[in-house]
């Protein structure tokens, strides 16, 4: 079950990767400055994970105007998720948890899907600036997405 509202976000730090090189995003960064939106996703270029990240990247100035950073994670390597971020134009940041760290810490890791083991279940989090999860869904079925207007109330 995924952590619930009102409970304290871990902290993490995740590589990102674009045209400039590895980077490390640290949660913890954003904490009193602005609210931050985490999705998690199963895999790179799967076709509901490309229709969710690019949904939300053509939806992204409406983020910023609720003064939210958003995060896009998955197992995936930094490396295969810049080649999607460019294919796919997607202008926010996703972030690689391959060593399954930071979807463990959330409560949000599939044992097994598809008879692949350790990949993040398609989840979405609210961490408000005092760092607490201000909204959490998680669910078993990668088809399903979250409720993105509910997400944003949230905010």
């Amino acid at each position: 079950m995924a952590l619930e509202i009102g409970s304290k976000s871990p902290n993490f730090t995740l590589n990102h990767k674009n045209a400039s090189g590895l980077s490390e995003v640290t949660l913890s960064d954003n904490f009193g400055k602005q609210n931050t939106v985490l999705l998690f996703f199963p895999l790179a270029f799967t076709s509901v994970c490309v229709a969710e990240m690019c949904s939300i990247s053509e939806d992204l100035s409406a983020y910023n105007d609720l003064n939210a950073k958003v995060y896009g994670i998955s197992v995936d390597s930094p490396f295969a998720l810049e080649v999607m971020a460019e294919q796919q134009k997607i202008n926010f940041p996703l972030l690689s948890d391959f060593n399954k760290e930071v979807s463990s810490a959330y409560e949000v890791l599939f044992e097994e899907l598809l008879g692949f083991k350790g990949v993040s279940k398609r989840s979405a989090f609210v961490v408000n600036k005092e760092g607490l999860i201000t909204y959490s869904w998680s669910s078993d079925n990668p088809q399903d997405l979250p409720n993105f207007e509910e997400l944003k109330k949230s905010i």
